[in-house]
């Protein structure tokens, strides 16, 4: 099924302002509430791509990625962003303003209670995990498999905390909302609140017998091969996160997510600036002074560049678009190029001979111009021209 629109999905034109899309999505999320529709299927997916469209456009870098680009440009399988939420998901991220599962609007009860926030859904922690990368890896992306230590769901009682079926009951005090009614006298009069039920502690469900192997939580400590997708033009330092990949919650809760922290390792042959690539090239004197075609290394394969006649050490050149491309961007930077001309270390007879010969004529003198200048003035001109 073709994505809509998120502008349209949220009925707000492109130059919405962040409250317009605030104010226009809880607008959405209210008609389509599932306390509001109860097994509707058809509201219950609005709700959700109401939500997957607000989860984009109040983002500025992914709201400016899909102004660009459109959904192919919000990074999901075929081009599209998948937003991998389910109902537990979106009220755990946008629950303040939409109200909780199970009830709430951010009404009142009685004089002045509090509104109702539905279950408690636990939320596990996040993992974090750094990942060395190569420029090549950079350039065309890759798919790294990491084996991660992290809380999983115990195999014995499927993150129920509970040693069988029979063990786990609803909650008599709650009668399985997780929430209960508390009553003040005050001048004004009964004040009632709406308050986490104390005795399942919010879950709607009472563990008579805890399971013996992970003591009644759940979790236990355990590794997961991970499947890590990472997009060509990744930087040193970036962060990139994983939905739902991290240590699992308590008692069947939502899993946290996964942090995967960039480490670029060092080239043998290449400096990175932002998206363009720099090297030092060296030909020989005989290069230099008469010209010739040689061959620069590229992160990928070679390129063939012609070295003009008189060439001076320190020239640079740039190959456009032989550098690194943006994350999620078609642009690609450069390959800048600095030409160093080879003096020879140790020579023989001879060629010292033919040397000696070629010092005393005029074109060997130095004979330098405002045009040849320092290494890094050149870089600046390069740059500005």
């Amino acid at each position: 099924m073709e994505k809509r629109d998120y502008y349209e999905v949220l009925g707000v034109e492109k130059t919405a302002t962040a409250d317009e899309i605030k104010k226009a999505y809880r607008k959405k999320a209210m008609e389509y509430h599932p306390d509001r529709n109860p097994g509707n299927k058809e509201a219950e997916e609005k709700f959700k791509e109401a939500a997957e469209a607000y989860d984009v456009l109040s983002n500025p870098d992914k709201k400016a990625r899909y102004d660009q680009f459109g959904h192919a440009g919000m990074g999901g399988p075929g081009g599209g962003y998948n937003m991998d939420f389910d109902l537990s998901s979106i009220f755990e991220r946008f629950g303040d303003l939409i109200g909780g599962f199970g009830g709430g609007f951010g009404g009142f009860s009685g004089f002045g209670g509090g509104g109702r926030q539905g279950k408690r859904v636990r939320q596990g922690t996040n993992c974090r995990v750094k990942v060395k990368l190569t420029l090549e890896e950079i350039n065309s992306g890759v798919e790294k498999k990491l084996k991660i230590q992290k809380l999983i769901p115990c195999e014995h009682c499927g993150g129920t905390g509970a040693k069988d079926r029979n063990s786990i009951s609803t909650c008599s005090k709650c009668h399985g909302s997780g929430q209960v009614a508390m009553q003040q006298r005050t001048m004004f009069g009964v004040m009632q609140q709406i308050v986490q039920c104390p005795d399942c502690n919010g879950t709607g469900e009472i563990i008579k017998d805890k399971c013996p192997h992970c003591g009644g939580n759940g979790v236990i400590r355990g590794e997961e091969v991970v499947t890590i997708n990472i997009p060509a033009g990744v930087a040193d330092g970036m962060q990139l996160s994983m939905r739902g990949k991290g240590n699992a919650a308590p008692n069947g809760g939502i899993n946290g997510d996964l942090l995967v922290l960039i480490e670029e390792q060092d080239h043998g042959t290449f400096e990175r600036n932002g998206n363009n690539l720099y090297q030092n090239f060296f030909i020989s004197f005989p290069q230099a002074a008469l010209g010739d075609t040689v061959e620069v290394p590229l992160l990928s394969g070679k390129a063939r560049i012609k070295i003009a006649a008189g060439t001076q050490s320190g020239q640079v050149l740039r190959l456009q678009g032989k550098g690194l491309p943006e994350l999620n961007s078609r642009i690609v930077g450069d390959m800048i190029v600095n030409i160093n001309v080879w003096t020879p270390k140790n020579l023989s007879k001879e060629e010292k001979e033919l040397i000696e010969k070629m010092k005393e004529g005029e074109n060997f003198k130095p004979k330098p111009t405002k045009n040849d200048q320092g290494f890094f003035s050149r870089v600046r001109q390069f740059f500005n021209d």
